[in-house]
């Protein structure tokens, strides 16, 4: 079996203590590499390597930054097939998931902060003749970047593209459960000659190498997506040692149909927003409410609709959900199924685990599934299940629905469907939430400020929001 290695000042490296974890591909159940068991010692090897290229690659001029960037990004889309199929292996999503939006938008990230920089501006405040003031931004330094599981190259190039772009250095930790592409695109830097040190990859167990990763003294900034409870454990390590910190965390999402919505496009929205990459998406709409007056006949549709979709191998065009990430989630998200049983809840389609044939039949799989019935105060329908769930909530009226989408402690996102645009107006401004779409969901631009209110998450990035993030401003006065 294939041993991954950490990526450390350019060259591929074994972890200092050799020891490794098994890596598992979801859909059949078998392990299938090894992952470094890496530790406080690899930190500091790559931490240093990074701080010390920051004093050339900071001063590297902005289009040859840009132009490294450009050049990754084309490695990237000349590398696709192997990587698409490498991130679906790892992840247990579909190989058409990972072909239409997974690495597609690895290479889109890069190539938009790539040419972002090159388009920036500076800031000047005059004082009535006698003097000017000048507001210019600089990297920070070594910028420790840690990605979840569920979007690995997406959410990994997320991160690096806009710290590289503005002149800092990385330290990226990639999930321990989806190490293959972050490994495949350390080998990519060293094919197309990527300056030593500015990348570092370390992989391992986030007590392991994430502690001692933002907790190092020479790691001023950090930008971390992942759960909400160790968004907590972060911010309580590194708040004494006040570093800039940006946290991308949990969601409970209510996506919300008024009766005079388009029916089937609403339908199609709630489907995709319920069940993309197995309902694992930060963003994925996991509360349904549907208005009274067409509760039933949009719930029959809903189910019909969900019926519909297949589960199975990652590898086939004609799947619609693949594996889930691994047997621990997988038996996590069953679990809650079950508790909602108990609960009262309805199961109106799927709450089981998939068991497929042949090769795939130790997959980790669960059909698609739809619960009514539940109370929105019910830990369901109060906590993160990040799996192909979605409760259907009827309401009345906009007042009611408001109280209950913001009856959360996330705000992450929302998504509103209603021909009434006043309405989706009034409604899309009462939601707590830091995104909200009006009758689409995830139509992403990459020049909004991503993120999230309450125990979604502390600050934004995306577009400029970024480049802010990852620099510090510096204002100059000059008397004249």
């Amino acid at each position: 079996m294939e041993k991954i290695l950490n990526y450390i000042n350019g060259e591929l490296l074994e972890p200092s203590n050799r020891s490794y974890f098994e890596n598992y591909n979801p859909s059949n159940g078998s392990v299938y590499s090894w992952v470094p068991d890496s530790d406080e010692s690899d930190i500091k090897l790559a931490v240093g390597a990074a701080k010390e290229a920051f004093k050339s690659w900071s001063k590297t001029p902005k289009q040859e930054r840009s132009n490294l960037l450009l050049k990754l990004a084309d490695a990237i889309e000349e590398n696709s097939e192997e990587l698409i199929r490498a991130e679906s292996r790892d992840n247990g999503k579909t190989e058409t998931q990972a072909r239409n939006v997974d690495i597609p938008r690895a290479s889109t990230n890069l190539r938009f902060f790539a040419t972002a920089i090159l388009h920036d501006h500076s800031e000047l405040h005059e004082m009535d003749g006698d003097a000017l003031n000048y507001t210019s931004r600089q990297a920070i330094g070594v910028a420790a970047c840690i990605s979840p599981w569920n979007l690995p190259l997406y959410l990994l190039t997320w991160k690096i593209a806009p710290a590289l772009a503005t002149g800092n250095t990385v330290v990226a930790k990639p999930s321990e459960i989806t190490p293959m592409t972050a490994f495949l695109l350390s080998k990519i830097c060293i094919e197309i000659g990527f300056p030593k040190g500015v990348l570092n990859i370390v992989h391992g167990y986030g007590s392991k190498v994430g502690d001692p990763l933002t907790t190092h003294p020479d790691t001023p900034i950090i930008s971390f997506t992942g759960g909400t409870q160790t968004g907590k454990h972060i911010a309580a390590l590194t708040a004494p040692m006040f570093k800039k910190t940006s946290l991308e965390l949990g969601g409970k999402n209510p996506n919300i149909v008024f009766a005079d919505a388009d029916f089937n496009q609403a339908i199609d929205m709630a489907a995709k927003a319920a069940f993309s990459n197995q309902g694992q998406i930060c963003l994925c709409g996991s509360r349904l409410f549907i208005q009274k007056e067409i509760y039933h006949s949009f719930k029959d549709a809903f189910v019909q609709k969900v019926s519909a979709l297949k589960v199975g191998d990652p590898k086939a065009n004609e799947n619609d959900l693949g594996a889930m990430v691994s047997e621990t989630h997988m038996k996590k998200v069953l679990g809650k199924i079950e508790e909602a049983k108990k609960l009262g809840g309805k199961i109106l389609i799927g709450g089981e685990r998939a068991i497929l044939g042949g090769e795939l039949r130790n997959g980790y799989y669960i059909r698609p599934t739809v619960i009514e019935g539940l109370s929105n105060d019910c830990t369901i329908n109060q906590e993160e299940i990040f799996g192909p769930v979605v409760c259907l909530i009827p309401f009345e009226t906009e007042e009611e629905v408001i109280e209950m989408a913001n009856a959360t402690k996330y705000g992450l996102s929302a998504s509103i469907f209603t021909e009434n645009i006043g309405r989706g107006h009034r409604v899309a401004a009462n939601i707590d939430a830091g995104i909200v779409w009006i009758n689409t969901w995830i139509t992403r631009d990459l020049r909004i400020p991503f993120g999230g209110m309450k125990q979604s998450g502390l600050g934004r990035e995306g577009g400029f929001k970024s480049l802010q993030f990852f620099t510090e401003p510096k204002n100059v006065c000059v008397k004249i």
